[in-house]
């Protein structure tokens, strides 16, 4: 849950972008974004990736009982209803934070989108994530989508792209090195990658199609080429040198495949502070900057705290027979 820090810098800048958008040349960045829509913003990413987390454990509890006993749910220290609750309760935080956004806004579009959002991670919490392939393909869409909830009208379509690509190729990566089960086959490489092509060309035309026939807008706003784009590029190589660097120094594969998960989704706040340190300015790129220490110090937080309550629990003790 420490990483819902990614969710909510991800969100942040495409509200950041469409300040920008909608704000004249010469006009300040805090006359056209209001607080109460960073805030709103802030608390549908929070329920969403609650929902998504809490709906995870319930479902994997069972599970959890043989291979991890010192969770919450299987050591008893919540119980099952009350896990049930807490999840419904994310999932309606994150439907009135859509609902608020969309009125305030108006446009509906929003609301729709944190729903469709929801029924993405409720799919591969029940289904994807056992169907390998379409669920890696998932977690990629899911960040797509979050990163569109706040601009529905894609004021630059290449940052939520960026977010779907970089996901979906984590975490296929860090799946084979984790080499989880059942192992990748050149099927599944192949359909993930070509999934991801699809997904990317699908967005391009659905935008410019938009753009060139609804708003006679087609290249100079969500689709528009610039200079500026080379700095999120940057980010991309520096990412790319990162998990090389990873992969040759950390010699245990399920390791480093960790690592690079854990990595790569802090990532995800660079390629934000980039985008937004490019097109909207530096004040509002260096806010979202803080959010990656926040991020970093929450997950070593929560594991001290995850080693702590599992040295705490009553051990168990098997009986050896012969």
């Amino acid at each position: 849950m420490a990483l819902v820090f990614t969710a909510i810098s991800n969100s942040t800048a495409a509200l950041f972008l469409l300040a920008r958008e909608n704000a004249a040349p010469d006009q300040p960045l805090r006359a056209v974004l209001r607080a109460e829509h960073v805030l709103v913003v802030a608390m549908i990413s929070i329920g969403l990736y609650g929902f998504g987390m809490s709906l995870n454990d319930l479902i994997d509890r069972r599970r959890d009982r043989q291979l991890a006993p010192h969770r919450p749910l299987p050591s008893g220290r919540i119980g099952v209803v009350t896990a049930h609750v807490i999840c419904v309760l994310l999932a309606l935080i994150a439907l009135v934070g859509g609902t608020l956004y969309a009125r305030w806004t108006g446009n509906a579009m929003s609301l729709l989108l944190v729903a469709w959002t929801g029924v993405l991670i409720a799919f591969y919490d029940l289904a994807g994530k056992y169907l390998v392939g379409p669920g890696l393909l998932t977690l990629g869409l899911i960040r797509f989508f979050h990163a569109v909830i706040p601009a529905p009208d894609l004021p630059l379509l290449w940052h939520p792209l960026l977010l779907l690509n970089h996901v979906t190729i984590l975490s296929l990566i860090a799946y084979h090195w984790e080499e989880k089960r059942p192992p990748l086959t050149p099927a599944h490489w192949w359909g993930v990658l070509s999934g991801l092509a699809t997904a990317n060309v699908l967005s391009v035309a659905l935008v410019w199609y938009r753009r060139t026939f609804i708003t006679s807008d087609p290249w100079t706003q969500a689709l528009r080429i610039e200079p500026k784009l080379l700095i999120p590029l940057a980010c991309v190589l520096g990412f790319v040198a990162l998990a090389w660097r990873l992969r040759r120094t950390v010699p245990n594969s399920r390791e480093a495949g960790q690592t690079l998960m854990l990595y790569g989704l802090l990532w995800l706040i660079v390629y934000d502070v980039a985008f937004v340190g490019a097109f909207v300015g530096v004040v509002p790129a260096l806010a979202l900057l803080i959010l990656l220490p926040l991020a970093y110090a929450s997950v070593q937080l929560m594991r001290w705290w995850g080693r702590l309550i599992a040295l705490s629990q009553r051990p168990e003790f098997k009986r050896a027979d012969g």
